[in-house]
C-alpha cells in the first residue's frame, strides 16, 4: 500500500526584492568578535551572515506597508495617519485610547511614571529587561509570579506563560492591594522562551484582579503569536480566528504597552493603549514631554501608516501559521541534532539551554554569552544571550542569577528561508559536537544599566 502523500505548507507571500549579505571567513569573524568584546550586540551588522539577534524592527514589510509609507501625512499636529492607527487599534485590540510612542520602552516609561509610586510591588509573569528597569526607576519592585514550569526548560507544559494565582495572592496578602498598581502580564513571555499564556488563566486573573481592584497591564508585543498557541492548544478555540482570539485576550486587560517592531511588522514604533480616561489624560500630557505631540509620539506619519497596515496583517491566520511554523521547523531540527532547547517550542525564536549545552561552565563565567560568541565564530550567525548578563544586578549589587541561562535565536518575520534555518541548525550542531573544549568568559566592562547591550568580555585562558 502506498504511503499517503504529505501536504506541506509554504509561506503566504512571494519575494519581490532581495538584500545581498556578506559571507565572512573564520579569521574575519574571530577579529570581529575580539573587536566587539565577545558581545554579539557590538558586532557590526555588515559582519553578520544570518542575523538572529532580535525580531524587533527586523521584519520585512509588505508591499502594502511600503505603499502606505508614501501616504505619510507629516503634519506636526493631527496627522491623518494617527487617526487611521487609532481606528485600527480600536478595531483589532479593542482599547479605547491610544498614545503613540517611538517604541515599546517609551510606553513603559510613561506608564511607570504614571502608575508606580515608591515602594510599590509589580507582579508579573517573568521579568523583561526594559520593563523591569522602568518599574525600578519609578520606585517599584518587580516580583515574579509565573508558574514554576516556566523555569524548567524541559517541561512540555503547553502554557508556561501562565500566572500562578497563589503566588499573586500571597503578594496581595503580604503587601495589600493598594501597594500593587497593576499586574504586568506579558503574552508570549520572552525570557521564558516565547511561551504563551492561556485564555483560561487570563480569565481567572481578570476575575481575581477585579475582586481586589488591581489593574492588568498587557505587554502585547507578541500577542498574535500567543493567540496562535491558544488556537492550536486550548479547548474551544480551534475554530476561532487569530483576530478574534487577540481581541478576547485584550478584553481581559485594562491597558497595554506595545513595541510594534515585533508583531506589527514595522522597523520603528510603539504605543500605549488604555481604557481608563484618567490614565489616558495623564499619558497624553506626558508623551509631549518625553516623545512628541500626542498625535505622533516621536513617529513620522509614514511610520504610523505602516504600523496600522502591519497590525492588520499580523492577525492574518495564514501569516501567523507560517511565522510560527518557521520557528517550529528550526526547533525540530535542533532537537534532531540533540541540541538542548526550551520546550515546547515558542513563538518568536529558539532558546538553547546553555546550562545543558555547556554544563562544565559555571553561570558566573557566562555560558550563554560564551555560546553566542562560539556560534558566530562558527558560521557568522548572530544570536544573543538571555541569562545572567541580561538579568543584571540587584539594588545591593549582587547579580540576579536566573534559573534559565539561554541563547536566543530570534527569527525575524518574512526575512529568511527554510535553507537559512538548516544552516543555523547545522552550525549549532557543529558547536555542540566540540562543546567540551569550550571555556567560559569574564566581564571586563559593565555599563550601569541594561549591561547586555554594551558589556565587554574576554575569554578565560
Amino acid at each position: 500500500m502506498n504511503k499517503p502523500i504529505k501536504r506541506s505548507w509554504a509561506e503566504p507571500y512571494k519575494i519581490k526584492m532581495v538584500e545581498l549579505i556578506k559571507m565572512t571567513s573564520p579569521a574575519e569573524r574571530r577579529k570581529a568578535l575580539q573587536e566587539a568584546g565577545y558581545n554579539t550586540f557590538l558586532l557590526k551588522s555588515a559582519d553578520v551572515y544570518i542575523d538572529l539577534l532580535t525580531d524587533s524592527g527586523t521584519s520585512a514589510m509588505s508591499d502594502r506597508q511600503w505603499a502606505g509609507m508614501m501616504l505619510g501625512d507629516e503634519a506636526y499636529a493631527g496627522s491623518r495617519n494617527f487617526y487611521h492607527l487609532e481606528e485600527v487599534v480600536k478595531d483589532v485590540y479593542g482599547y479605547k485610547y491610544l498614545i503613540p510612542t517611538h517604541q515599546g520602552r517609551g510606553a513603559e516609561n510613561i506608564l511607570s511614571k504614571i502608575l508606580i509610586k515608591k515602594g510599590d510591588i509589580i507582579p508579573g509573569n517573568m521579568y523583561f529587561t526594559t520593563t523591569r528597569l522602568h518599574q525600578e526607576l519609578a520606585g517599584g519592585k518587580f516580583e515574579d509570579v509565573i508558574i514554576d514550569e516556566a523555569h524548567d526548560s524541559e517541561s512540555e507544559y503547553p502554557f508556561k506563560g501562565n500566572i500562578d494565582l497563589e503566588k499573586l495572592d500571597k503578594l496581595v496578602k503580604k503587601h495589600g492591594a493598594e501597594k500593587i498598581p497593576y499586574v504586568s502580564m506579558a503574552t508570549s513571555v520572552n525570557m521564558a522562551g516565547g511561551q504563551p499564556i492561556s485564555m483560561q488563566n487570563l480569565k481567572d486573573l481578570r476575575k481575581y484582579t477585579k475582586k481586589h481592584g488591581i489593574r492588568v497591564i498587557h505587554d502585547m508585543t507578541r500577542v498574535a503569536e500567543n493567540a496562535y498557541f491558544i488556537q492550536q492548544r486550548e479547548k474551544g478555540y480551534a475554530d476561532k480566528t487569530i483576530k478574534e482570539i487577540v481581541k478576547e485576550i485584550c478584553s481581559y486587560t485594562d491597558g497595554a504597552t506595545m513595541s510594534a517592531k515585533k508583531d506589527a511588522l514595522v522597523n520603528i514604533g510603539g504605543f500605549l493603549a488604555v481604557n481608563d480616561w484618567d490614565v489616558f489624560e495623564e499619558a497624553r500630557n506626558m508623551v509631549v514631554v518625553y516623545e512628541g505631540l500626542h498625535t505622533y509620539g516621536g513617529l513620522a506619519g509614514r511610520d504610523m501608516e505602516a504600523m496600522a497596515i502591519g497590525i492588520g496583517e499580523s492577525v492574518g491566520d495564514d501569516h501567523i501559521k507560517a511565522r510560527v511554523g518557521q520557528v517550529i521547523y528550526l526547533g525540530e531540527k535542533m532537537i534532531e541534532y540533540g541540541v538542548p532547547i526550551v520546550k515546547p517550542i515558542g513563538g518568536h525564536g529558539i532558546f538553547v539551554d546553555a546550562k545543558q549545552f555547556l554544563p562544565h561552565i559555571p553561570q558566573d563565567m557566562y555560558p550563554a554569552q560564551t555560546l553566542a560568541a562560539e556560534i558566530y565564530q562558527d558560521s557568522g550567525v548572530r544570536t544573543m544571550e538571555r541569562g545572567i548578563v541580561s538579568a543584571g544586578r540587584k539594588a545591593n549589587g549582587d547579580n540576579y542569577c536566573p534559573k534559565l541561562e539561554l541563547v536566543r535565536f530570534t527569527i525575524p518575520r518574512r526575512v529568511y528561508t527554510q535553507a537559512h534555518m538548516d544552516v543555523i541548525a547545522e552550525s549549532t550542531a557543529r558547536v555542540f559536537e566540540r562543546r567540551e573544549k569550550i571555556k567560559g568568559m569574564k566581564m571586563i566592562y559593565e555599563p550601569k544599566y541594561l549591561r547586555f547591550f554594551q558589556a565587554r568580555f574576554e575569554k578565560i585562558k
